[in-house]
């Protein structure tokens, strides 16, 4: 029987990435796929790859599009609370790439029902990850990572003892504005903020790029994921985005691992789907190898790298805050309500707040726990925010 797979969030740039990884294949059959409303594209999705069961969020949506389902003879289901009902025997992969906090709840729901859970969502690795690693646990089912930075590191300890690993080293691109002074960009466009040089990626998380705020969640994301302490991680500029993690080992031994800034790569390889790709280019590789470059980025020119001081060593609330004021600050800048030098302004004045500090030695025991920091953090922002010229 051909291993199965489902994929939560299929309308979006990882789900659509994977359904593409697998085309095709005849090894893999998609059970299911969902969505929150984006009902024509998976309409799409679920008659090219022939699946017949979906997910959609939406009340409305479902509503109004399920006897098109229908038609196709395809089940149409409201909310994720359905997939115990579609589900009745562990899938062999269940990838979450459904976005933000709204992805923590969906995967906590999937583990039981999946041998393999492969998550690209930071907001739930960040905030909830003790509440994922004990449902992994009780249930007996293996994670992959797949954003690629922590998809090198899994590849590259996996058969490593992780007490010999000195220090793993997260690169990042330097996003649109390496080369721009810190004068000429605190007031500028978001459609300038959202021109990444190498991936192609969401608005949200094109801007978190741009200011080194998705570095800092890739860095708490590791660090949990791998149970490190603070001092064994650092990041490093390195604008081709070739490289994706460098580890050091006891013994003066470096690892590193690279690929294209393609996320099908990554994914390919987590289900083990190689076939798919065409014979390594080697001397287009030799070439990038030859001219690979790291410096250390400054805290002048990304100033929320100053969080990295404060980031506690044991889970707490910092992490449910931290992502809730920095998503404010983005929808708020996004949407032409607060210039670009005020996200970081705000985020490094609020973060420290007393009122905040209070929080930072208590940690979430449940979903409910983390939801109602989000409400008193985003109460708490719209009295305190400011707009810095």
């Amino acid at each position: 029987m051909n291993n199965q797979i489902i994929i939560l969030g299929s309308t979006g740039s990882i789900g659509s990435s994977t359904l593409k990884s697998i085309n095709k294949n005849k090894k893999l059959k998609v059970k299911l796929l969902t969505t929150n409303k984006n009902v024509r594209k998976i309409y799409n999705q679920a008659i090219k790859y022939r699946v017949k069961h979906i997910i959609i969020e939406d009340k409305i949506s479902y509503l109004k599009f399920r006897k098109k389902f229908l038609k196709k003879n395809i089940k149409v289901y409201l909310g994720i609370n359905s997939l115990e009902k579609i589900i009745k025997k562990k899938v062999t992969y269940c990838i979450n790439s459904i976005s933000g906090i709204d992805g923590l709840y969906p995967t906590l729901k999937a583990i039981p029902l999946t041998k393999n859970i492969l998550i690209a969502n930071k907001e739930s690795i960040v905030c909830g990850w003790h509440l994922i690693l004990n449902r992994l646990k009780k249930y007996k089912t293996s994670f992959i990572p797949l954003d690629s930075e922590h998809f090198s590191i899994w590849n590259l300890i996996k058969n490593e003892n992780i007490n010999d690993v000195e220090k793993i080293v997260l690169t990042a691109s330097g996003g649109p504005f390496l080369n721009l002074s810190n004068s000429k960009i605190s007031n500028i466009h978001p459609k300038f903020a959202l021109k990444h040089p190498n991936w192609k990626m969401g608005k949200k998380i094109s801007i978190d790029s741009s200011t080194m705020m998705n570095k800092i969640f890739e860095f708490i994301e590791a660090k949990k994921i791998f149970n490190l302490k603070n001092k064994n991680l650092s990041i490093l500029i390195h604008p081709s985005s070739y490289v994706h993690a460098i580890i050091f080992f006891k013994g003066k031994l470096i690892k590193f691992l690279a690929h294209e800034t393609e996320m099908i790569i990554p994914i390919s390889n987590a289900i083990n789907i190689k076939e798919r790709f065409k014979k390594n280019e080697i001397i287009n590789n030799y070439n990038k190898l030859n001219n690979l470059k790291f410096f250390t980025p400054s805290t002048k020119k990304f100033p929320l790298l100053k969080i990295l001081k404060l980031i506690p060593e044991n889970t707490s609330y910092f992490e449910t805050i931290l992502i809730t004021l920095n998503d404010e600050l983005v929808t708020k800048y996004l949407s032409g309500t607060l210039n670009y030098s005020s996200i970081h302004k705000n985020l490094l004045n609020l973060i420290k707040k007393p009122y905040f500090n209070k929080y930072y030695k208590l940690k979430p025991h449940n979903i409910y726990d983390i939801k109602n920091m989000i409400k008193i953090t985003k109460n708490y922002l719209e009295l305190n925010i400011k707009y810095y010229d």
